[in-house]
């Protein structure tokens, strides 16, 4: 039986908590993934640990163990740009296919206030979920890294 759970600024993980969640997007973001350190950053803005406009984190277990993890921030904006953005969501390698990702993907748009983006390269699989549940592809990103 999968059960989630919600944290935010004022419902936070404990320290063992947060490090299991952080180790847990960057096994299992895979290729998708960035440095553990940057995971940390996401969560941090997400729990109002550093100066941010905070977010949530949502984290499935089946078990006892996660299986899934969703990490949103908010943007402190509306109408021009989304006022969140689903940075990172996993699901464990080895429970993909069971309908994990669908279930954090709709309890995330059912919990986030207001509009959501979320970046996704264009051969990730997981891009027809993001298209089933309803979101769309609005623009093409371009950055400049300095």
């Amino acid at each position: 039986m999968i059960q989630t759970k919600a944290f935010n600024s004022t419902s936070k993980p404990n320290f063992k908590e947060k490090e299991s969640i952080i180790d847990f997007l960057f096994e299992n973001l895979q290729e998708y993934g960035d440095p553990r350190s940057d995971i940390e950053k996401c969560v941090d803005y997400a729990l109002k640990e550093t100066t941010s406009f905070g977010g949530f984190v949502l984290v499935s277990y089946s078990e006892k163990e996660i299986s899934g993890v969703v990490v949103v921030n908010q943007t402190g904006m509306k109408d021009y740009i989304p006022e969140n953005i689903l940075v990172y969501i996993a699901t464990h390698k080895n429970l993909r296919g069971k309908g994990i990702g669908k279930m954090l993907m709709q309890k995330t748009i059912d919990m986030a206030e207001g509009s959501i983006a979320l970046h996704v390269e264009p051969e990730n699989p997981a891009r027809f979920l993001y298209e089933k549940v309803g979101f769309s592809s609005k623009y093409i990103e371009m950055r400049l890294k300095k």
